[in-house]
């Protein structure tokens, strides 16, 4: 039971936390309210016996990528988001229609889809068990996705050093 109540809290705060996000007219809180979603999705990782996955939400996500938005709202200086011109204004009625009728079509969709997959679909791989083993992880990481571990930091690089070339002020 304290399970449930747990998961429920955390994917409360989650959600919570990302509508805000979206909803904030100052990205500083936008990005701190991110850290908070980030925060609690590591704890239902948690709650799913996960943790490698957790410690990497919190260390990569939270910690170095929101480092990354934080550094580059503060460089780019821009203290609220200017109001944009509302959909209807945008679309007219004929695209909000159209908008309507392809949300609706989405949700037929999904409940058809998820109808269709029944319980059978969540039932545990007994092979995907002894993925979990920190060590396998790593293991791999480190030897067969290497490459791919050290192109994601170099991009990472680039896409850093872009933001200040472009915030960069001409005297």
């Amino acid at each position: 039971m304290p399970e449930v109540v747990t998961f429920y809290l955390l994917a409360g705060l989650a959600v919570v936390a990302s509508a805000l996000v979206i909803g904030q007219r100052n990205p500083m809180y936008s990005v701190l309210l991110l850290i908070v979603s980030f925060a609690a999705l590591a704890g239902l990782y948690i709650q799913l016996d996960a943790p490698f996955v957790a410690v990497a939400q919190i260390i990569i996500y939270a910690g170095a990528i929101m480092v990354l938005f934080l550094f580059v709202v503060m460089l780019l200086n821009v203290p609220r988001e200017e109001p944009l011109p509302t959909a209807a204004s945008l679309l007219g009625p004929a695209g909000m229609r159209i908008g309507a009728v392809l949300s609706v079509l989405l949700a037929i969709e999904v409940i058809w889809g998820l109808s269709r997959l029944g319980k059978a679909g969540f039932a545990p791989d007994p092979q995907e068990a002894s993925v979990s083993s920190v060590a396998r992880i790593g293991n791999a990481l480190f030897t067969q996705h290497a490459f791919a571990f050290e192109a994601t930091s170099i991009l990472i690089l680039v896409a850093m050093v872009g933001a200040v070339v472009l915030a960069r002020r001409e005297h």
